[in-house]
C-alpha cells in the first residue's frame, strides 16, 4: 500500500489511486502527476500522500479456474466494492480531504465524507451503459454497479473535468450541477520536452533501430479499443505509403486486435511497416515522440487527449480528429481532420510530410508552436488549480 507521512500542516490531502495491479497506466500517471505536483508546489501549508491498498487475490489464485477472465473480474469486483472501501475507512482520520483520481472509482465517495471529496472525471465512457443502453448493452448487475459509481460522482463536493468537452457532456446529461464542476486539464510529465535524453533514446534505438531522417515514422499512442478508430489509422497509413514507401507506423499502448491485423493484411501493410512497441516508461515514450515525424490521433471520442499535449511538448506536430477535447489539447498548433474522413486525413499527413522534407524553416516554426502550446499544461499550474479547488471545500 502507498501511505506516506509528513509534518503537521493545515491541509492533509489523500490522492486516492487505482489498484496498481489493474495496470491502468494512464490513471497511474495521472495519480503520480497529481501527487508529485502537489508535493513540489512551493510555499503551501499542505501535505499530500498517495492512498492505495494492495489488491487481494482470491479467485485468481485457484488452480485451473483462476486462470480465466471470470476469476480476474470477480477479484476486481470484490476488491473495488468491498476491500477498498474497508481500507479507506481506516484512513478517514489521517486526512482532511480526499481526491479520487479516476471517476470509475467514484463509488468510493460513499465511504468518504462527500463534502471533503473531489473526483476527477476524464470522460463519460464508464457510464455509457446507462446513458445509452442501445450502444452499450450490459447485464443488470453491471448497470447496478455503474449506477452506484455515478451516484458517488454526483455526491462529491467537486468534480474536476479534464476538459471543457467533458464538462459540457456532464451538463448535457444533467449528471452534475454546474456549481460543483471545475475544469483543470491534465498536466504533462517533465520528461516530455524537445531536449534529447540519452538513456531513453538508447532504449528506443535498440527497439526500433537508429532513426533515418529520410524514412519518417508516424506514431499512435493509445489503446486499440473501438473509439480510437484504428481502422481509420490503418487506412490512412496505407494511403500515405503509396507516395512515401518507406514510412513506418509505430503503435504504443497495446497490440492490434485480430480484426485490426486482418484489416492491415487486406491493405497490404507488412510487418516491417507496422511496429508495435512494448509498454514504455516516460523517458522512452518521450524519445519515441521526439523521433516521430507526426503523431496521429484519429479517435472519435476523447476526454482530453494527453498524447496530443505530450507530443507537442516534445515539439512533434499532431494530426488529430476534429473533436472538442482534442482541439482543447492541441489548440491552434494542431492540424485537425473530420472524424473518419480518410481522404482528408491522407491529404493532411502527406502535406505535412512534404513540408517536413522540403520546407525546413516552416517545419521548425510549426514545431515551435507545438512546444509553446504544451507549456500551458505545467505541473505547477496544475497544482495551483487543484489547491484552489481544495480551498473551496469545508475541511473542518
Amino acid at each position: 500500500m502507498i501511505v506516506s507521512t509528513s509534518p503537521p500542516c493545515s491541509l492533509r490531502v489523500a490522492v486516492v489511486s487505482d489498484f496498481l495491479e489493474e495496470r491502468w497506466h494512464s490513471m497511474d500517471l495521472v495519480a503520480h502527476m497529481l501527487l508529485t505536483s502537489l508535493q513540489q508546489y512551493p510555499g503551501t501549508p499542505m501535505s499530500a500522500a498517495g492512498v492505495r491498498p494492495p489488491m487481494r487475490l482470491r479467485f485468481s489464485r485457484l488452480p485451473v479456474l483462476g486462470r480465466g477472465r471470470t476469476a480476474r473480474n470477480a477479484d476486481r469486483l470484490i476488491n473495488r466494492f468491498a476491500d477498498y472501501p474497508r481500507y479507506l475507512r481506516s484512513q478517514l482520520s489521517r486526512f482532511d480531504l480526499f481526491h479520487i483520481v479516476d471517476h470509475s472509482y467514484a463509488h468510493l465517495v460513499h465511504t468518504l465524507p462527500p463534502q471533503r471529496t473531489v473526483v476527477t472525471c476524464h470522460d463519460l465512457d464508464a457510464f455509457q451503459c446507462i446513458l445509452d443502453t442501445a450502444s452499450d448493452p450490459r447485464s443488470a448487475l453491471f448497470q447496478a454497479m455503474t449506477h452506484r459509481i455515478l451516484d458517488g460522482l454526483q455526491r462529491a463536493a467537486r468534480v474536476v473535468c479534464v476538459s471543457r468537452a467533458t464538462r459540457n457532456e456532464l451538463l448535457a446529461y444533467r449528471l452534475v450541477s454546474p456549481d460543483r464542476l471545475r475544469v483543470v486539464p491534465n498536466c504533462i510529465h517533465p520528461a516530455y520536452s524537445p531536449d534529447d535524453e540519452p538513456a531513453g533514446r538508447a532504449v528506443i534505438d535498440s527497439l526500433l533501430g537508429p532513426p533515418e531522417p529520410a524514412n519518417p515514422e508516424l506514431l499512435h499512442v493509445g489503446s486499440t479499443i473501438p473509439r480510437k478508430r484504428i481502422d481509420v489509422l490503418l487506412r490512412v497509413f496505407a494511403e500515405v505509403r503509396k507516395s512515401h514507401r518507406r514510412v513506418r507506423l509505430i503503435q504504443v499502448g497495446g497490440p492490434f486486435t485480430q480484426s485490426q491485423q486482418e484489416l492491415a493484411g487486406q491493405l497490404g501493410l507488412t510487418a516491417d511497416a507496422l511496429i508495435v512497441a512494448p509498454t514504455l516508461d516516460v523517458q522512452a515514450l518521450a524519445a519515441v515522440y521526439r523521433r516521430a515525424a507526426l503523431l496521429l490521433v484519429p479517435s472519435e471520442r476523447e476526454g482530453f487527449g494527453l498524447p496530443v499535449a505530450e507530443a507537442m511538448a516534445c515539439a512533434t506536430p499532431v494530426v488529430a480528429s476534429d473533436i472538442p477535447a482534442l482541439r482543447e489539447a492541441g489548440g491552434a498548433a494542431g492540424s485537425y481532420c473530420p472524424v473518419a474522413d480518410c481522404a482528408a486525413w491522407s491529404r493532411a499527413v502527406i502535406g505535412l510530410l512534404e513540408e517536413r522534407a522540403g520546407q525546413p524553416e516552416d517545419w521548425n516554426v510549426r514545431r515551435q508552436r507545438c512546444a509553446a502550446q504544451a507549456r500551458q499544461f505545467s505541473p505547477a499550474g496544475y497544482a495551483k488549480a487543484m489547491l484552489g479547488i481544495y480551498n473551496e471545500l469545508d475541511t473542518n
